[in-house]
């Protein structure tokens, strides 16, 4: 583990962002990381292209989930 020094102001929009999450600030962080360093290495996917493709290589089907 290390330590990343961010801006006070991003700090804060990830503390405010996690409440709404409901994730740790660390957990907010990790997934805006994570999903930056996908939109990056993937310019031609949306958002959802990309969310959708992580929950199926993790083998999970939101329709079950949220029973639709």
């Amino acid at each position: 583990m290390g330590i990343v020094k961010i801006d006070d102001q991003l700090h804060e929009d990830i503390r405010r962002a996690s409440a709404v999450m409901v994730r740790s600030i660390n957990a907010q962080a990790e997934y805006w990381i994570k999903i930056g360093m996908l939109a990056e290495t993937n310019p031609s996917m949306t958002f959802s292209e990309i969310v959708r493709e992580q929950m199926k290589q993790a083998d999970i089907n939101v329709r079950e989930v949220v029973g639709g």
